[in-house]
């Protein structure tokens, strides 16, 4: 049974044998492991994550797919928007951290990240594919275009690997742009820094990410922490992520 590629959920299905066992191989599945697939499409990847792990968890917008996945012996399927997916529920029903993986779909990527974030304490490690410049994203250092809000709350928390490039024509239909797999570990050791109000510091820090931080953060600062002694004659994108987090540290959100 064919199926047509649906743009409104921004399918792109891998067909690269040779990548798909590259991913497997960096994602080193085994027995026993609470592995959840999010968008396991036609389940190029899906089958040989079966095949050493026994058991698989997916996770699938598309009625159509969700019916086919059904068929298959292993498979638990969850018919839903991943957005609207518990994952801290969801560890704690199979009783062990989760292994996230999966070809993320690129119109939604970002959202999604962040929507695990909220999980990151019930998650052994993510493996995705996404669109290369959000990797080079994901994975910036201070002082360049890359680096930005997501580098800064993702980098909070998670170790942030690129593993492998993949080109559009391991696709079908090929996406406009070139892929890569990034391998994300939450960090075990992290200081104890309220989220909400870290996002608000970056959000504000970088609305304007070309005037230096006095004219944006600095008002905000004035506001909720005065005398918090904070450089502000940089721009956003030339603080570190340990800063952001250091001045987030002893503020709490507002009620």
């Amino acid at each position: 049974m064919s199926h047509t590629a649906r743009k409104r959920f921004g399918q792109h299905f891998l067909v690269d044998d040779g990548v798909i066992a590259a991913i497997v191989r960096a994602i080193g599945p085994r027995p026993g492991e609470a592995i959840v697939e999010i968008g396991p499409g036609l389940g190029a990847l899906t089958q040989p994550l079966l095949e050493r792990c026994g058991a698989l968890t997916v996770v699938e917008l598309d009625r159509d797919l969700a019916a086919r996945l059904r068929k298959r012996a292993g498979l638990d399927v969850v018919e839903a928007d991943v957005l609207t997916v518990d994952f801290a529920a969801l560890a704690q029903r199979l009783a062990r951290p989760l292994r996230v993986v999966g070809n993320l779909p690129y119109n939604i990527s970002t959202p999604i990240l962040f929507h695990l974030l909220g999980a990151v304490d019930r998650v052994a490690d993510q493996h995705f594919m996404l669109q290369k410049e959000v990797v080079e994203r994901m994975v910036a250092g201070p002082g360049g275009k890359d680096y930005g809000r997501m580098t800064v709350m993702l980098q909070w928390r998670y170790e942030i690997e690129p593993v492998l490039e993949v080109p559009p024509e391991a696709f079908d239909p090929p996406p406009r742009v070139d892929s890569a797999v990034v391998r994300m570990t939450p960090l075990r050791a992290v200081p104890a820094v309220d989220a909400a109000r870290l996002s608000e510091i970056v959000t504000v820090a970088f609305s304007q990410r070309r005037k230096l931080l006095r004219h944006t953060l600095g008002r905000w600062l004035e506001q909720h922490a005065p005398g918090a002694g904070f450089d502000l004659q940089r721009r956003a994108e030339e603080v570190p992520v340990a800063e952001y987090v250091a001045l987030a540290a002893p503020l709490k959100t507002a009620a």
